[in-house]
């Protein structure tokens, strides 16, 4: 598995359930949004970090970097017509330097992040945090590598509502992990020897699993959204749908369904539900049914690397 690869699963992951079937403002189910990896302006509010520690074999030599993505909200203003208060996102990325294990265990490294508001049509506000990596020993060859992301954003002393503490929030956080000459151990299937280091691992918020290409084993995957090891996109799906990996197929087939009045209503919902309805109406009688039956072997836990 490449890693643009990995990059299509972590992006599939950021936008899970940013708005539910049958993607309009109306629905009861999109009346209440945003409901994973969110850290709130700390610490004050919880939860405010989010914490990944997984186990690498390597040596002082193994470089690490670490990337840490999040959705920064934005709310139409209040005359904006069927929309106000309405919260859309645009994507942040905090990149770690490239850090041997020696380094790191010499000094961990804090990086702290500020993010302004774009030039969005909405308000939206200021978001400050910092993101900490770190490398412990646990045997000669083993490390255990920690990730931490904290939310260090001002806020007032009156506790917001939900939606307005949204806009001081990261949202869908998550990370990735690579690894040169060094190679990341499943906390899902440790080897007998390591079960002990593998449970000793503390996830706040967050579960790491093995992603990329199996036979390396150079990335990790960490996302509030549990998945298994080397989670992939269907190589039949024809896009992501924010609510379900699996259901591709009954999604596509309600959307066509839908009424002129709901698909406009739909059109009219976002920039990303205007984009899934156009692509859903282009897919082609061969490309739907290419979603329907597929089957793939089932690999068992403890299996393979």
């Amino acid at each position: 598995m490449s890693a643009a690869s990995v990059e299509a699963v972590a992006r599939a992951l950021l936008y899970e359930g940013y708005l539910l079937y049958p993607y309009r403002r109306s629905a009861v189910k999109n009346r209440q949004r945003f409901n994973w990896g969110v850290l709130h302006p700390g610490p004050d509010h919880e939860p405010w970090q989010m914490c990944t520690e997984c186990l690498v074999r390597g040596d002082g030599a193994t470089v690490l970097e670490a990337t840490v993505r999040f959705l920064h909200l934005f709310e139409h203003p209040p005359d904006a017509p069927e929309a106000a208060g309405w919260q859309e996102a645009i994507e942040r990325e905090i990149l770690t330097p490239s850090t041997s294990i020696a380094e790191l265990r010499a000094a961990p490294i804090s990086l702290p992040f500020s993010f302004s508001p774009a030039a969005v049509r909405g308000r939206q506000l200021r978001l400050d945090g910092r993101v900490l990596l770190s490398a412990e020993p646990v045997l000669k060859d083993v490390f255990r590598i920690g990730v931490t992301i904290e939310n260090h954003t001002a806020v007032g002393a009156d506790a917001p509502r939900r939606d307005e503490i949204l806009l001081h929030s990261l949202v869908a956080a998550h990370t990735v992990l690579h690894a040169s000459r060094g190679e990341f151990i499943s906390l899902t299937a440790p080897p007998t020897s390591l079960q002990e280091a593998a449970a000793a691992c503390g996830n706040i918020g967050t579960w790491p699993v093995l992603a990329g290409d199996p036979e390396l084993r150079d990335t990790v995957l960490s996302s509030p959204i549990i998945v298994s090891d080397y989670p992939g996109v269907a190589p039949e799906s024809p896009g992501d749908f924010f609510d379900g990996t699996e259901m591709d197929e009954m999604l596509s087939l309600r959307i066509l369904t839908l009424t002129d009045e709901e698909k406009l209503e739909m059109r009219e919902a976002d920039e990303r539900t205007r984009h899934l309805l156009e692509r859903t109406e282009a897919c082609t009688a061969e490309e739907l049914m290419r979603l329907h039956g597929a089957l793939r072997p089932v690999r068992v836990l403890g299996e393979g690397p």
